[in-house]
């Protein structure tokens, strides 16, 4: 076999097992906080699993992200199916809206400690997986907090736009849940057509880069010092 393609199963093979579970726990915490807060919707029809078969998507959590690893992009994305959640369900629905938004993240947060932290046990398996394991340790502790950071942009339908809209006043709240119709249009556009536009200008206009290198980077870094591994 080629040694390209063998190097681009290799480096896909690091990948695969940090991003279902970042995308998977993501959204099994959205359910299960849902039900803790009063809507059982999500545990109903099955959602609240860590059986990532649940909640893939075909294109947003297998297709998206090879094509993007691919791409060699400079950022990993993908999604997975909604967790139902009926608002109106939950016994505060304005606060409560807050808590099942955040859990996600939240979630990929505390799996990024988690990555950090069980990268000192590697020394105790076979020298053969080092390396490997390694990578995929270090591809969550990434991944995760990437996914954190970017669900957390304050645009709806992302998390980051659900609790703001649970914190903002009703007047301003009311038109602000109106972008959601819109959001994921936005966020294409943010993602793909300003990169592609920007390229063919010669000018960096990777917006979401710009909002998240920063954020992420001092994230890392203070998770790896949390751990000992900095």
């Amino acid at each position: 076999m080629d040694q390209q393609w063998l190097s681009v199963i290799h480096t896909a093979s690091t990948w695969v097992i940090p991003a279902l579970l970042a995308i998977t726990l993501h959204e099994a915490a959205h359910g299960f906080v849902a039900r803790w807060c009063g809507d059982d919707t999500a545990w109903r029809l099955g959602r609240v699993s860590l059986n990532p078969f649940k909640h893939i998507d075909p294109f947003g959590t297998i297709v998206l992200p090879g094509l993007l690893l691919l791409m060699r992009a400079p950022f990993l994305f993908g999604y997975a199916k909604p967790v139902p959640v009926n608002f109106g369900a939950l016994r505060n629905p304005r606060r409560d809206m807050i808590w099942v938004a955040a859990a996600g993240p939240a979630t990929n947060l505390l799996m990024a400690v988690a990555a950090a932290l069980l990268a000192h046990l590697v020394g105790l398996l076979p020298p053969a997986t080092h390396l490997w394991l390694l990578q995929n340790l270090q591809n969550a502790l990434v991944l995760n907090v990437m996914l954190a950071a970017f669900n957390m942009i304050p645009l709806p339908p992302l998390d980051g736009g659900r609790v703001l809209l649970g914190l903002l006043p009703a007047p301003l709240a009311v038109p602000f849940a109106r972008l959601e119709r819109h959001g994921m249009l936005i966020l294409i556009g943010l993602l793909f057509i300003l990169p592609l536009v920007g390229a063919q200008l010669g000018q960096d206009l990777n917006v979401i880069g710009w909002l998240l290198r920063g954020p992420v980077d001092v994230v890392i870094e203070a998770i790896l010092r949390l751990t000992g591994n900095g």
